[in-house]
């Protein structure tokens, strides 16, 4: 399953017999949908993100400020599903190449989503491909078009595998009058996105529970930020997510092979790496809140003595404050540590919503949120203010400000010592099809 060459969704578009097809539907943010008399129906759709950002660093000496405009997202997506042989898929690209991963030297990715489902009934659907984990935080699952800040929040970055190949699970049950519970288990590939070259390490398998105590939000307003939907009634989920890494190749899973290590035969060793988090999202009336918390640990063969460099060279030094320690110099190139993420926002009836966040990492020791250029910040204050141009997510105008704390030793993006803290602003566009 690791090495497959995943085109499912283009096969199976092409398996569909001609028929006669009408648009249903359009409106704008949620694409076109066409269907026909047999009950097939495929849905179009996709969103671009203009971007203009400014980081600020008041404390330093020379040039303070440095300015980067980009195309944040610029997303095309085809879905459907044919109902009566209880089939869906997607396929999801990112014309950009980038990912919601942070700047950590993450690789570009186009393929976002390849996936294709089948559900025999209306509480089970099993899918096989590539598509978001539902071990990741509660925000890393949500549209991008409908989140309340500019972008994920840094707990969501730091620790997230982003997208996985595999085998997905999903559930749900009643548990109650209103009550629903929605259980999801995934077997993957631990590396993130489906692997075309040599595939390191072993698998990992993990799930998440959610717990809806008063029924299902609206419109799929569990997998949405803002509160578009103005809720009529409160509506709550609280999840809990685990996952188990074994023998992990990569700071938190995402790809395969960038950090190899080997024992004294030459054969492959790697840590394995464990993942548990809880989060809920509420919403009411136009006013929603979001909380999550991730912790991270890992386990360390004993039997490492070797590290492969990146010219694929062998080296025996693990160097930690100059003295040789194999397992705290694996955990400190490994994401490592607790994140707590909490933001809370209200959309007026005109369309105007203001948004708050604060996010807390806490690295261990040995860790590589300890990173001087992309992390070693343990506090972000984040303020946003958005402006929707219609009665859903088609179109919108966001501005946000944070503030950064850093600690000692943290460097700029352009390698310069960091005196003081920093401050970060944006401006992005949003329109969708």
């Amino acid at each position: 399953m690791k090495r497959i060459l995943f085109f499912i969704p283009v096969l199976f578009l092409s398996s569909i017999p001609a028929f006669t097809q009408q648009v249903e539907s359009y409106e704008p943010g949620e694409g076109i949908h066409i269907t026909n008399e047999k009950d097939y129906n495929i849905r179009f759709s996709g969103f671009l993100q203009p971007m203009v950002e400014s980081r600020f660093y008041p404390d330093m000496e020379g040039k303070k400020d440095f300015q980067r405009f980009r195309m944040r997202r610029m997303i095309a997506k085809l879905s459907g599903e044919a109902k009566e042989k209880q089939i869906s898929y997607q396929l999801q690209i990112d014309l950009t190449g980038s990912s919601d991963g942070g700047g950590d030297g993450t690789s570009n990715n186009y393929l976002m989503d390849a996936w294709v489902g089948w559900k025999p009934n209306r509480n089970l659907e099993i899918v096989v491909g590539q598509e978001n984990s539902p071990t990741d935080s509660r925000e890393m699952g949500m549209i991008s078009t409908s989140l309340q800040m500019i972008d994920r929040s840094p707990v969501a970055l730091a620790f997230s595998s982003i997208r996985e190949f595999g085998v997905f699970v999903n559930t749900q049950f009643k548990a109650g009058r209103n009550a629903v519970l929605l259980p999801s288990v995934a077997l993957t590939n631990g590396d993130g996105a489906n692997v075309f070259a040599k595939d390191h390490g072993g698998m990992k398998i993990g799930g998440r529970l959610d717990y809806l105590p008063f029924g299902k939000f609206g419109n799929g307003g569990q997998f949405r930020q803002t509160d578009m939907e103005r809720e009529l009634t409160p509506k709550l989920v609280i999840g809990a997510t685990y996952s188990y890494n074994s023998g992990i190749s990569d700071r938190r899973g995402r790809q395969s092979g960038t950090i190899l290590y080997l024992d004294s035969l030459g054969k492959e060793t790697l840590p394995d790496y464990q993942k548990f988090g809880v989060d809920f999202l509420f919403k009411y009336r136009g006013f929603s809140v979001l909380g999550e918390f991730i912790k991270t640990s890992a386990t360390v063969p004993k039997t490492i003595s070797q590290r492969v460099r990146t010219d694929g060279t062998a080296a025996t030094t693990f160097l930690v404050n100059g003295v040789q320690d194999v397992p705290n110099y694996v955990k400190g190139r490994l994401m490592l540590g607790t994140g707590f993420n909490i933001q809370a926002g209200y959309l007026f009836t005109n369309g105007f919503s203001i948004d708050a966040r604060y996010t807390k990492l806490q690295a261990d020791a040995n860790s590589f949120l300890n990173n001087a250029t992309f992390y070693n910040r343990p506090e972000f204050y984040s303020l946003c203010a958005s402006r929707y141009l219609g009665r859903n997510y088609g179109a919108k105008v966001q501005a946000s400000v944070s503030w950064n704390k850093a600690n000692a030793g943290s460097v700029t993006i352009t390698g310069k010592p960091l005196t003081g803290n920093e401050l970060s602003a944006a401006v992005m566009f949003t329109f969708s099809l």
